[in-house]
């Protein structure tokens, strides 16, 4: 493989899976059968459906309109599990505001059948009244149903866990320096300095390790990649000074929004300054899967069954919340995938 110039920019091998004219989407996730499917949140657009499908390279309301009028308030995140359904992670926040009544949530969609097969609420007690709850892994091969492991990414940040069988909610390092806001975090996005509130994340991004013993994660005001063991998150005795102590850090890895793994031990991270997607492999190297300057804002990662890695681009520092009141967006907003010969994570 020849080397580029330094400061080249470099564009892997993609594949346009999507142009978007009118949705904004942050969540991408891919079945074993092939079927996409992304989430929209309502930050302030007029989104007339927060989950849909891509068919034919367009949007669908998905798994229907009706639920999307009923049900759903503003999907963050859209994850395949290991069930093989479809996992819709509600924030219940409009345009970052305190999520209303009931709001949070996830929904369960059977793919077969493309029916709600269960609404899953987190118990309000690990939660804060400004909790933004924004991706979700599971690990199904623990407990009697499995658990859900979640962000929440207000500035102080933390660590949710929840019980599917059960429903029992608990947070984890709330406002630990791992899971809050970098104080005087500035990103610097393409060349340009891009600071205040809604660039002040904490937690965001998560990965479960293909052995479930790990859970990696990173706030979005950071640049720095973080790994605690899944059995200290789930013993709900624990104290979070004791959780603190088996935290690991793995280091500078630029700053992050997604992050993803696969079945072999690989990490995966968007690196949002510098349009990139980079990986971390099993023996401590670092290379960029993706390097483009239209990949302004990679956002979510997923790797498919087919062996790519999904990612979803959308222009998010051009949007009014995050551009001090200028809409600055040059639709489409896209979905693409880059082969990485990789299987998803699957913990059944």
């Amino acid at each position: 493989m020849t080397a580029e110039p330094l400061g080249a920019w470099v564009a892997a091998d993609f594949e346009l899976v999507a142009d978007l004219d009118d949705l904004m989407a942050t969540g991408v996730t891919a079945a074993d059968s092939g079927r996409v499917f992304v989430s929209v949140p309502r930050w302030g657009d007029p989104v007339p459906y927060t989950v849909a499908e891509i068919v034919d390279g367009k949007p669908v309301p998905y798994p229907s309109r009706q639920v999307n009028d009923e049900l759903l308030v503003s999907v963050q995140s859209v994850v395949i599990g290991p069930d093989g359904h479809l996992w819709a992670l509600d924030t219940g926040s409009l345009a970052f505001a305190p999520w209303i009544d009931g709001g949070p949530k996830l929904v369960e969609v059977d793919l077969d059948t493309d029916t709600v097969l269960r609404v899953i609420r987190p118990r309000t007690e690990a939660l804060t009244p400004t909790s933004y709850l924004n991706d979700v892994r599971f690990d199904l091969s623990k407990g009697a149903g499995g658990y859900a492991y979640l962000t929440d990414s207000q500035a102080e940040g933390a660590l949710v866990v929840i019980d599917l069988a059960t429903g029992d909610t608990w947070a984890k390092l709330r406002g630990h320096p791992s899971t809050h806001a970098e104080d005087g975090f500035r990103a610097i996005v393409q060349g340009v300095v891009r600071e205040g509130e809604l660039y002040n994340g904490g937690a965001d991004g998560i990965a479960i390790s293909a052995t479930s013993d790990r859970l990696y994660y990173c706030p979005l005001a950071s640049r720095r990649l973080y790994s605690v063991p899944t059995a200290a998150l789930r013993d709900r005795d624990l104290g979070d000074d004791k959780v603190a102590q088996q935290i690991v850090d793995h280091g500078d890895k630029g700053a992050s929004d997604g992050l993803e793994t696969d079945a072999s031990g690989n990490v995966y991270v968007t690196a949002y300054e510098h349009s990139a997607v980079l990986k971390l492999a099993t023996d401590g190297s670092w290379s960029t899967v993706l390097n483009t300057p239209g990949a302004l804002w990679p956002d979510t990662l997923a790797v498919a069954a087919d062996g790519n890695l999904y990612v979803s681009l959308n222009q998010l520092p051009r949007t009014p919340l995050f551009n001090h009141d200028v809409d600055d967006r040059i639709p489409p907003y896209q979905i693409i995938r880059i082969p990485v010969d990789a299987a998803p994570v699957r913990l059944s």
